[in-house]
């Protein structure tokens, strides 16, 4: 039987254990080829994480675990690196004791391996001392990969003085991949949103941003190719335990969980968590939406005058969209790169998108659970 890793992310356990993998293995290659800084955003559940333990097994040099994929064939070279991998996710940022804390675990892991030096005490001071440390130890370049960059600034959205709190002391944190660029081998970061002008970004203006970038659309989630090629046997069996036949459930697969564009030019993408979900289950339900509303989407909807009946026909610019700093006025940006919301269309003409639902579960979703807390007066 096919065994579905749905809630694992860990690339290492995936594989030794023999879940479905679906081979995403030729993007790293695109991105270790070269040294650089790199930033993804992608949806909740969008398979970021499992895209960045991929990277560490790969710097950690674990070609074992590579056996049959796209880059045992493409790497010739294999290489140890140190891997220091910063995840913010799994943590409540209430205050900031919260962000200090789980800073302070992940320097003291680190430090456990590389050694720590007296004197050293802000995160910052710590992270450029472990960096040059690891360097030295190892005699190659350090990789540093962030999960979730985003996630206590997203938690503090409406409350200013805590959100700028946050952005001073992640900035510090992340600027430090510029200030040590002689000792890195790569930076990647992945967030759900963007934040732009007030960037914890804004000291490395070499980060290349992979977001929009046509070359990268597929790099997360799964094409109906991708589907039929993997998983064909298994849409069999979900067709017949539905009365249906195999085409009608590719058909109602597509209409529920497809549609997600990351660039005017991509094929759909499905969303893997549900996805995976409804082949295990064999059943179709709004799997995505099941896991819970962000608080910052609905505490953003709460406090925002936008009028969200225009949301699906109104264009958007490029920079409004992979921007942030206007939620204020308007949610668009969030909803887009929170997954709500995706491409429909493009004008080249005025570089500008039209949004809209991407299937039908997050329609639903949107319309039964999130509209009615930003206009509650009219379910009462």
């Amino acid at each position: 039987m096919t065994k579905y890793p749905i809630g694992i992310q860990n690339f290492q356990k995936l594989r030794e254990s023999g879940f479905l993998y679906v081979d995403k293995t030729a993007f790293v290659y695109q991105l270790v080829s070269k040294e650089g800084y790199y930033f993804l955003s992608r949806p909740r559940r969008f398979g970021k994480s499992l895209f960045l333990s991929t990277l560490e097994a790969y710097y950690l040099g674990k070609k074992e675990l590579f056996k049959g994929l796209a880059l045992e064939r493409l790497e010739k070279d294999w290489k140890v690196y140190p891997v220091l991998h910063l995840d913010l996710n799994a943590e409540q940022y209430t205050a900031p004791e919260g962000l200090l804390s789980i800073l302070d675990r992940h320097l003291r892991q680190w430090e456990r391996i590389y050694g720590k030096t007296e004197g050293d005490k802000t995160p910052a001071d710590r992270f450029v001392a472990l960096i040059q440390r690891a360097y030295e130890q190892t005699g190659q370049k350090v990789v540093i990969l962030v999960d979730e960059y985003d996630k206590p600034l997203l938690q503090a959205i409406g409350n200013k003085e805590l959100q700028d709190e946050y952005r001073a002391m992640l900035k510090s944190v992340y600027g430090v991949a510029k200030t040590m660029d002689g000792y890195l081998q790569m930076a990647f970061f992945t967030g759900v949103t963007k934040f732009s002008k007030v960037s914890v970004f804004s000291d490395l203006n070499n980060l290349e941003d992979l977001t929009l970038d046509y070359r990268y659309a597929e790099i997360c989630g799964i094409t109906e190719k991708e589907i039929r090629d993997n998983l064909d046997e298994e849409v069999g069996k979900m067709a017949e335990a539905n009365h249906m036949t195999k085409e009608e459930c590719y058909a109602k697969l597509k209409e529920n969980y497809d549609g997600y564009h990351f660039n005017e030019e991509s094929v759909g993408m499905y969303n893997p968590f549900s996805l995976i979900n409804a082949l295990s289950k064999q059943r179709f339900k709004d799997y995505w939406f099941e896991t819970g509303t962000p608080t910052f989407l609905v505490e953003t909807l709460k406090q925002n005058n936008y009028e969200l009946e225009n949301m699906t026909r109104e264009e958007v610019t490029a920079d409004l969209l992979g921007s942030l700093d206007s939620i204020d006025q308007n949610p668009l940006p969030l909803l887009y790169q929170s997954g709500y919301l995706t491409i429909k269309d493009y004008s080249p003409r005025f570089n500008s998108y039209v949004l809209g639902f991407p299937n039908g579960e997050v329609e639903r979703g949107f319309t039964q659970f999130l509209f009615r807390y930003y206009a509650p007066i009219r379910f009462q």
